[in-house]
């Protein structure tokens, strides 16, 4: 608030004005608003402190959401900000104190993350009529300093184990713990939860799957009516007992010896369906885009018969491929280092001839041998007669030339470019599933990925007052919630634009029809708000075109920044994630 009484009197009018610049956060806070966050938290977390857990929970999601800062810097966050218009309440900022978030962060933890991550996952798939259909799932790692003393009176049995464990981010020094999410339509999360740092993929999604049926029946889902997704790891004996009549799709893992039988006949029978590129993956930039092919065949697996898609992609595993190309180095050096040790050069024919059948029959892995019998002609000892041609011998040579298998080598590097997916989608009936459709379905698991860069952040799960795994459980949760209201915003932009065929301006000032959530955080900032000793809003600063543009498609306009409560518009797709999915959309 302004405080110069020295102002020269034309400006009398604005010196009592609060001047905040909120950047997106009121545009966030309505997304909040519309789900009904804290009236949520506040039912399923009721308490007598001053500062509600509903009160306490949005304003975490906004900090997270405004550029990441450390948690126990969350006071001096709210001391910046307009809390009636970002929470709804007037709210002192010494509610914000560090003791007090804590004691928000052990309610939250006993009244159930996961449970309080379904139900506002339910939610808030209701008010945005979210595509449930397909379910994607993933987990990561996070790294974390310190003790976390886990087998403490203090901690609870069921919380987190903060434990070493196999890192993700290739820092097995750091005790760690993992988060699961299940998230729908590429990325909005359905549920998460907090996991025990050495949990493995496999056990995990066991335990999801034991429960699945049962979340899915929230959102309006039996059994056979969506289609789970994950990467290898669901791929076991239990999970594929355990997924019972759902429907899924994941990879293949190559240690089962029908993943490379499938790889192999698929190369040998050479009956590709083209695919092409795909446009839902593709960018405009001149980068090159993967092209795809696919072969369908039926795969064996513990008893059960599955549909297997084997999928060639011209952008061969480089990984793969550079172990192919030392092998075939390693090849090459190794039948040198055999012909180094044999006699090559004979004075008979016939020993020649036994040299070359025998030097004939040895070859690598990717090479062999190519060879012929030559005669050389040899000046004999003794002094050069006068009158007389010198007298020459003659010795017989096996001469060599390695060559490359081309086609054994052909085939390894097909290999590398192929993977396996594998399905119990029905083959038959209107909704059918092709070979194309299921890579596009599991290509839908890079969004869950995609996620983890937003959650993990060392900086924030390592303050002072999250030395307990039961905080950090609750921090989860809150990560979580954050990532949804950032994902709901990106949906609602990219609805706008598929709705309206009309794009958006992104960077640079070029048009995109992939417009992002960053863009909004970046194109708003700066925005001034004026605040009024008689608690009226007005903004100070115009909105250009394109902000204007973007509050249209976020379902808002410029009121959110001066009214309290705001709530946005859902922009709903007209045509769902499953039936985009559907389509079969080619780049030309």
């Amino acid at each position: 608030m302004f405080q110069n009484n020295n102002l020269p009197a034309k400006y009398n009018a604005i010196k009592d004005l609060k001047i905040d610049t909120h950047g997106f956060l009121p545009i966030a806070a309505a997304y909040c608003n519309t789900i009904g966050l804290k009236d949520f938290i506040n039912e399923l977390i009721p308490s007598e402190m001053n500062l509600s857990a509903g009160v306490a929970v949005q304003a975490m999601v906004l900090d997270v959401l405004s550029g990441r800062s450390p948690l126990y810097r969350l006071q001096d966050f709210i001391d910046g900000e307009d809390t009636e218009l970002l929470l709804g309440e007037d709210v002192p900022t010494h509610y914000f104190k560090d003791m007090n978030i804590g004691r928000v962060l052990d309610k939250i933890y006993n009244a159930g993350t996961s449970k309080i991550l379904g139900e506002l996952g339910v939610k808030v798939a209701n008010i945005f009529q979210l595509d449930t259909s397909v379910i994607s799932y993933d987990t990561t790692s996070t790294n974390v300093w310190g003790e976390y003393s886990n087998y403490s009176k203090e901690r609870k049995d069921d919380a987190p184990k903060i434990v070493l464990g196999y890192s993700k981010d290739h820092r097995p020094d750091l005790k760690q713990f993992m988060t699961e999410l299940l998230c729908v339509e590429r990325g909005i999360p359905i549920f998460g939860k907090t996991l025990d740092g050495n949990t493995q993929d496999c056990n995990s999604n066991n335990e999801l799957l034991s429960n699945i049926s049962s979340l899915m029946s929230k959102h309006g889902l039996s059994e056979g009516a969506f289609i789970y997704v994950a990467d290898a790891a669901m791929v076991t004996k239990d999970n594929l007992n355990e997924i019972g009549n759902n429907l899924f799709v994941s990879r293949l893992p190559a240690r089962y010896n029908v993943c490379n039988e499938a790889i192999r006949e698929s190369i040998n029978k050479d009956d590709w369906t083209e695919i092409g590129k795909l446009a839902e993956l593709i960018n405009k930039s001149n980068k090159p885009t993967a092209s795809y092919k696919f072969n369908e065949t039926t795969i064996l697996l513990h008893g059960k018969e599955y549909r297997g898609i084997v999928i060639h992609s011209d952008f061969y595993d480089k990984r793969k491929l550079k172990a192919i190309n030392k092998d075939i180095l390693k090849s090459e050096q190794k039948l040198l280092n055999k012909l180094k040790k044999i006699n090559l050069i004979f004075n008979c024919e016939k020993d020649a001839k036994v040299a070359l059948k025998n030097i004939s029959k040895i070859s690598t892995l990717f090479h062999e041998l190519q060879t012929e019998i030559i005669t050389i002609q040899t000046p004999a000892p003794g002094r050069i007669p006068k009158n007389k041609a010198r007298k020459m011998n003659t010795k017989f040579e096996v001469k060599y030339t390695i060559l490359e298998k081309v086609e054994f080598v052909k085939t390894k590097r097909e290999e590398a470019g192929c993977f396996v997916l594998i399905s119990n989608t029905p083959t038959t009936g209107d909704e059918v599933l092709t070979g194309e459709q299921l890579l596009k379905t599991y290509k839908g698991q890079y969004g869950v990925e995609s996620c983890f860069a937003f959650i993990k952040d060392p900086l924030i799960v390592n303050d002072t007052f999250l030395k307990k795994s039961e905080r950090i459980d609750a921090l989860g949760m809150i990560l979580i919630i954050a990532l949804t209201i950032w994902r709901l915003m990106e949906r609602s932009l990219r609805a706008w634009v598929s709705n309206n065929d009309e794009e958006l301006t992104g960077w640079s000032e070029k048009m995109t029809d992939r417009p992002t959530s960053f863009m909004v955080s970046k194109f708003f900032y700066g925005i001034m708000v004026a605040k009024t000793p008689e608690n009226q809003r007005f903004l100070m600063t115009d909105l250009n075109d394109r902000n204007k543009k973007y509050l249209k498609a976020l379902g808002l306009d410029d009121s959110v920044f001066t009214k309290i409560n705001s709530k946005c518009t859902p922009i709903i797709p007209k045509i769902s994630y499953y039936q985009k999915l559907l389509k079969i959309n080619k780049l030309e």
